[in-house]
């Protein structure tokens, strides 16, 4: 899975959102939705020029060629459009164990469902078909939406990584981590995405 999981084209997808590898042909659905600084508030980074979404493609492909990282384009199937990104990073295949993070969507596909329906094919490849045991998701501890989100898709809250990470201001700033895993995946799946609405 090591050696294997890096050169795969990974692709997921339901009645609401396409996920598929990020590649340098979705250029310009990214030049549509990400100069927004809003996006960019924890992410501790920002993309407001052409340089800067260059860099964010550059780097972005670079972690998955060195296998640090798998990251995704976000569809939405509704409009066909280009909505965000998200990848499987922190990945330890020894423990089976990684998290789903550095997410982010355009400011009109933000509280439509779309994240949930992502999440929810995300979380189904890495139990049931990488068989993993531990699924990683944390925030910003002032991004409550990002908090909420996440405790909608059945994650339980584990504590506060203090110092977590350096925004783009060069603060320090703390983390609030949450976890789903193998053990729990087959009530998560059923109380919270069988029934859900992707569409609402």
């Amino acid at each position: 899975m090591m050696n294997s999981l890096f050169s795969q084209n990974i692709k997921l997808e339901n009645s609401r959102v396409s996920i598929v590898p990020f590649e340098e042909q979705y250029r310009e659905g990214l030049k549509d939705i990400i100069f927004d600084e809003s996006i960019w508030s924890y992410m501790g980074m920002v993309v407001e020029t052409d340089q800067d979404l260059k860099n964010y493609i550059n780097s972005t492909l670079l972690e998955r060629n060195e296998g640090k990282s798998y990251p995704f384009i976000i569809i939405d199937k509704k409009t066909n459009c280009v909505a965000g990104s998200t990848r499987l990073g922190n990945i330890n295949f020894h423990n089976k164990r990684l998290e789903i993070g550095w997410t982010w969507y355009g400011k009109e596909f933000q509280g439509t469902g779309l994240n949930h329906a992502c999440k929810y094919e995300l979380l189904k490849y890495i139990f049931e078909e990488m068989k993993f045991n531990r699924v990683q998701l944390s925030a910003d501890i002032d991004n409550i939406r990002s908090q909420k989100a996440i405790l909608k898709l059945g994650a339980k809250q584990e504590g506060i990584f203090r110092n977590n990470y350096i925004d783009q201001n060069g603060n320090k700033r703390d983390d609030v981590y949450f976890s789903i895993i193998s053990d729990e995946w087959i009530n998560v799946k059923e109380k919270n995405f069988v029934d859900f609405n992707f569409y609402r």
